[in-house]
């Protein structure tokens, strides 16, 4: 596969973000000095491992505290610190700051300096120790199929573990390429993987869904952090996004293409071309200020919640999807089937062996039916066609606690 030999250069960054962050590294330790704050300031994340893709990337910053520091709040420690830079600060489980410099986007995390998962107080003081293990086993070819995987992935809406994604994390790519030992291997596996794909790099547990934790064991793959044997790194992982990887990943072997490699953008017309005679809806959205991770979530929330409304009230929704610019900006698409429905709608109440709770369905609907030993109600449908059903939806309280505006188009 040629393509992907040219796509590995055409992913590989130039040194001058390496610049900007040494110098920017060099700054902060200068004002933790000046504090006489026991820290040191590294890079962090994709910039320290060499896996980041050219164009595309935050850069991560770690300040770690010395032992010292043990109970206290290193957040505050360090806000102080960088005052002369103004940074915006971001709450978390511990808080951490936001700075933009030459058009560079820089997140500066305060850390504890541990040598085992035992030390940490937060899951963040255990991020040099996944930079730390990842360089200790990569070499420049390591780096490439790591970059060739994060592209792959972005291309299909799967990268990256916040809460709207669900998808799989830098650190989970890493694992996984070390673990296989490429891209196209990567690929193999996960088109193959099972129900429950178990990974346990160096070899912590006999049986790690015996041993770690259920909660952490729920999703459909684990992956036993190699540096944290007590965690699941692909924990927050959903089936959906699992399923897609099988699925690209067996339509990549058996079709390799770049294309798998480019993020597809919903263009307006096509949109509209692909719709033909049926409704194609475009909601403009205009989202709540916040953090990153809770504007996407409650976004992706409403989308959902506008999804699950359309087929509750059995619409056939042919093709759904959302898009976001990271600002204030969304896009929700759907494509409805163009049919007439029914004056009547099934409504599906309690199986027949609960008996009170058959009476009181009885009690609350005047036609009902029997099928398969459960009771079903009909009901006069409110809605029948889906832009009354969208209108009203937008006015709900669900909806207006989540974002900012909805407009149809």
């Amino acid at each position: 596969m040629e393509f992907l030999q040219k796509l590995k250069k055409e992913l590989r960054p130039d040194d001058s973000v390496l610049k900007e962050a040494n110098s920017l590294v060099s700054y902060i330790n200068k004002l933790l000095r000046k504090e006489k704050i026991k820290a040191e300031c590294i890079e962090g994340g994709s910039v320290a491992k060499g896996t980041y893709i050219k164009d595309d990337y935050d850069i991560d910053l770690f300040v770690i505290f010395d032992k010292e520091n043990k109970g206290k709040d290193i957040s505050k420690l360090l806000g102080k610190a960088l005052k002369p830079l103004k940074p915006k600060k971001i709450h978390g489980s511990r808080d951490y700051f936001n700075i933009s410099k030459n058009s560079l986007n820089f997140e500066i995390v305060p850390v504890l300096k541990v040598s085992n998962y035992k030390e940490a107080e937060n899951v963040t003081d255990m991020s040099p120790l996944h930079v730390k293990y990842f360089n200790k086993k990569a070499n420049r070819k390591t780096r490439d199929e790591v970059r060739l995987a994060k592209s792959f992935c972005k291309a299909h809406g799967i990268y990256g573990a916040e809460s709207y994604i669900k998808g799989f994390s830098g650190h989970i790519i890493d694992i996984l390429i070390i673990y296989y030992g490429s891209f196209i291997e990567f690929l193999k596996n996960a088109s193959r993987w099972k129900d429950k794909e178990i990974i346990d790099p160096l070899n912590h547990w006999k049986d790690p869904l015996f041993e770690l934790n259920k909660s952490k064991t729920r999703g459909p793959l684990v992956i036993v952090d190699p540096v944290q044997p007590n965690r699941n790194a692909a924990a927050a992982l959903s089936r959906e996004n699992y399923e897609i990887l099988k699925k690209k990943s067996k339509e990549f072997l058996k079709k390799p293409s770049e294309s798998f490699f480019v993020k597809k953008k919903i263009n307006i017309d096509e949109f509209k071309k692909r719709a033909g005679k049926d409704y194609s809806i475009v909601l403009d959205v205009k989202t709540k200020k916040g953090k990153e991770d809770i504007v996407g979530s409650k976004t992706k929330k409403a989308f959902d919640f506008f999804s699950k409304a359309l087929k509750n009230n059995d619409f056939d929704v042919l093709f759904s999807d959302w898009e976001w610019n990271k600002k204030q900006k969304a896009k929700f698409y759907f494509i409805i089937k163009k049919e007439k429905l029914s004056d009547e709608m099934i409504h599906s109440g309690p199986p027949l062996d609960k008996k009170e709770h058959v009476d009181l369905f009885r009690r609350l609907y005047k036609k009902t039916i029997v099928k398969k030993k459960r009771i079903y109600a009909k009901v006069k449908r409110k809605y029948l066609e889906p832009k009354k059903l969208i209108s009203d939806l937008i006015k709900d309280k669900y909806i207006n606690d989540r974002v900012q505006k909805i407009t149809i188009k």
